[in-house]
């Protein structure tokens, strides 16, 4: 399916937008969501998930016909992410987009709402409030898209997304599930949605993820406030940084702080203003360390973020998936850059080569990161080099070599007359004395 089949307002701004062919996961789910059919859709991060949904359900959405579309999300900033780029597309028809995300003011949610809009996106616990508490009708609700599903259909918030649909006319809503992983849940989505859900999964044939290097780099535990701290300073060097605890990301937020090293973080305590701008200053090179945790970074789309850092290594490779994913995408190039002593990396990369990712010993050397054996090939040629000058007759220069040839001969003429005077002045001296 060619992007000529889409709706002439949408074929127009996908080309505006620079965009060329649909990737795999929107060819593969565009027909089967406008038909209205249940989808599981499964492709890599970075692959244009929300571009698969986005298109095809809005061109079934109709203005002024009240809540027609839900867009469910397990983080505030990929919540906000997914509305500015569901708004930006429903305006092409005048279609309403409202977010809905805790932490924010619910009375001006409230207000937006009265709105009428068509589209809702938002996380499941502040949407389910306002819908128990009658502020959020789902009556007219057609589909409902569950975005980081594998995230979403966990026992914390699984009982609240189908409480969501409660709300909603039985039988009637169209269902959708997107995921970079297969979680084990999804073979259960026909019983606990009680509707049929087919699979489109692209994992294997998309090409949309760019040349991601994987380096470990050997460091110390105490010694990985001091890595970060070199590499803020590669040049061009920015980074999502991970950590499992929220409690050692504040302290290792306060010593590069301490250590004048342009930083921030993104978790659950920040205010909102506070996550938007520190995404904001990471986009724009303000800071080269954002601090996160995996539940606060799900789903983050950073355009052409050069690198992550786990400086916790992950627990399993799902966890390695959703990380590494946000940068490499679309094509970009990336690295990802694992901390840990000896025994943890080695324990680490028989974890990766059994996910199908190859890794490399890293090194920073001379303000830049190297794989470790391309320094060592390098130090070694550099070693042959040098011996081999050592060893070579050292040819000079035409003009060097006249010069040389002739300085030694100067030098004697010099010394000659200077030893002539000094015999002359020497014999006047005693010429005088005699006299």
């Amino acid at each position: 399916m060619k992007e000529e089949k889409m709706d002439l307002k949408f074929q127009g701004f996908f080309k505006e937008k620079g965009y060329t062919d649909l990737t795999a996961i929107q060819e593969a789910v565009y027909h089967p969501l406008k038909e209205r059919e249940n989808v599981l859709g499964l492709a890599p991060t970075g692959s244009g998930k929300t571009l698969a949904y986005v298109i095809p359900l809005l061109e079934g959405l109709l203005q002024g016909q009240g809540i027609q579309m839900m867009v469910v999300a397990p983080s505030q900033e990929l919540a906000i992410q997914i509305a500015a780029v569901v708004t930006e597309w429903a305006s092409l028809k005048k279609l309403k987009t409202v977010p809905l995300i805790g932490g924010a003011n619910v009375k001006r949610q409230l207000e937006k709402l009265k709105k009428k809009p068509e589209i809702i996106v938002g996380t499941p616990g502040r949407m389910l409030e306002l819908a128990d508490a009658k502020k959020l009708k789902l009556h007219k609700l057609r589909t409902a898209v569950f975005d980081e599903a594998d995230d979403l259909l966990t026992e914390e918030t699984l009982t609240a997304c189908r409480a969501l649909l409660n709300h909603a006319p039985s039988r009637q809503v169209q269902l959708s599930f997107f995921s970079a992983t297969n979680a084990a849940v999804f073979s259960e989505l026909s019983q606990l949605f009680a509707a049929q859900v087919k699979t489109y999964d692209v994992r294997a044939v998309d090409k949309t993820q760019g040349k991601v290097t994987h380096y470990l780099l050997e460091t110390p535990t105490r010694k990985r406030i001091e890595t970060l701290r070199r590499l803020s300073h590669l040049k061009g060097f920015r980074a999502l940084v991970f950590f499992k605890q929220v409690a050692e990301l504040e302290e290792a937020l306060e010593k590069l702080r301490y250590q004048k090293v342009a930083v921030a973080a993104l978790e659950g305590q920040n205010k909102q203003q506070e996550r938007k701008k520190a995404l904001i200053d990471l986009r724009n090179s303000r800071i080269s360390l954002l601090l996160t945790t995996d539940v606060a970074a799900r789903g983050l789309d950073i355009e052409q973020l050069p690198a992550v850092v786990n400086y916790d290594l992950p627990a399993n490779i799902t966890v390695y998936i959703h990380r590494v994913g946000r940068t490499g995408r679309m094509g970009a190039q990336g690295a990802v850059i694992n901390l840990g002593n000896e025994h943890a990396l080695r324990n680490f990369r028989q974890l990766l080569k059994a996910g199908g990712y190859e890794a490399y010993k890293g090194e920073i050397f001379s303000g830049k990161l190297f794989k470790k054996e391309d320094l060592e090939e390098s130090e070694k040629l550099s070693g042959e080099n040098k011996k081999l000058q050592k060893h070579s007759p050292k040819r000079l220069p035409h003009r060097q070599i006249s010069s040389l040839d002739n300085a030694p001969v100067e030098k004697k003429r010099k010394g000659h007359k200077k030893r002539r005077r000094d015999q002359l002045n020497k014999g006047k001296r005693h010429g005088s004395r005699s006299k």
